[in-house]
């Protein structure tokens, strides 16, 4: 009897392969392999061609074709015409999008969001948690000619972000010791908070406030002052944060931006509760 040979994982993602005849009632082949063609691509921010997935994941000419196809078809993938790679689309962001009464949360989070813009003048954006990763889902650019704007769907180590803080406080205690336990504090500038017992004060520190700050710990050019959006039982869902370059954002106005943003945070929890 021939079965489901499964490959290691490689890069992040799954190689499957289904043998011929394999099919039992919990498998599905074509889906397996179409979630694999997604797993693969999201991988490579620079798109791949049809033979590199075909190759990678070992389909056949034909099949790798037909997934590819449908995939483009519905949404989930796009190919540029000149390099015939072929790249995701922000549909499955969509899809991950945290809806607690049934309401997308950037329809609830777009009309606060726009009014921080506009009292502000930076870049305001909406984030959720992936797994241990903070990911941009919604961005409004800034007004200034000079801006910080990242591609929708970025993903920034919750450590160092302050959207990622502003969630990591006001998650269940549970969700943050599995999170935490399995989190690498790496470095990426003088500013970053690499000790845990230096990162849970920050998280104290947080909750007493309501909002979370960013001094320069990603970019060490960058900061950035987040407040998260909270569900009935008051554990973060999102947050929204701004984020621009630290003269414009100096220390000394984390307390009163922290205020714009708990508000605006707090307006798109209301909308999505009705």
């Amino acid at each position: 009897m021939e079965t489901a040979l499964r490959l290691p994982r490689t890069n992040g993602f799954r190689r499957t392969r289904i043998a011929k005849g394999a099919e039992t009632e919990l498998q599905v082949p074509a889906l397996e392999r179409g979630l694999a063609v997604l797993e693969l691509i999201a991988h490579q921010p620079e798109g791949l061609t049809l033979t590199e997935i075909n190759e990678t994941l070992q389909l056949s000419s034909a099949s790798g074709f037909r997934i590819a196809t449908a995939l483009e078809e519905l949404g989930y993938v796009q190919r540029d015409a000149a390099t015939k790679r072929f790249r995701l689309t922000h549909k499955l962001l969509l899809l991950g999008q945290p809806r607690p009464a049934g309401r997308s949360l950037v329809a609830a989070a777009l009309e606060p969001m726009r009014r921080v813009l506009h009292a502000t003048g930076e870049t305001t954006q909406l984030c959720c948690l992936a797994g241990d990763a903070c990911v941009i889902i919604e961005q409004l650019p800034s007004l200034y000619p000079f801006k910080y704007f990242v591609d929708l769907g970025s993903r920034v180590p919750l450590h160092c972000a302050a959207p990622g803080k502003a969630m990591l406080a006001f998650l269940p205690p549970s969700d943050l010791a599995r999170l935490l336990e399995g989190m690498r504090l790496e470095k990426h500038t003088k500013n970053t908070l690499t000790s845990r017992k230096v990162l849970l004060a920050e998280l104290d520190r947080t909750r007493t406030s309501g909002y979370a700050v960013d001094y320069g710990e990603h970019f060490e050019a960058i900061h950035c002052v987040a407040a998260p959006v909270l569900d009935r039982h008051a554990h973060a869902v999102a947050a929204i944060t701004i984020a621009g370059p630290k003269e414009r954002i100096p220390k000394e106005r984390f307390a009163d931006l922290g205020k714009l943003m708990i508000e605006a945070a707090s307006e798109a929890a209301r909308e999505i509760s009705h």
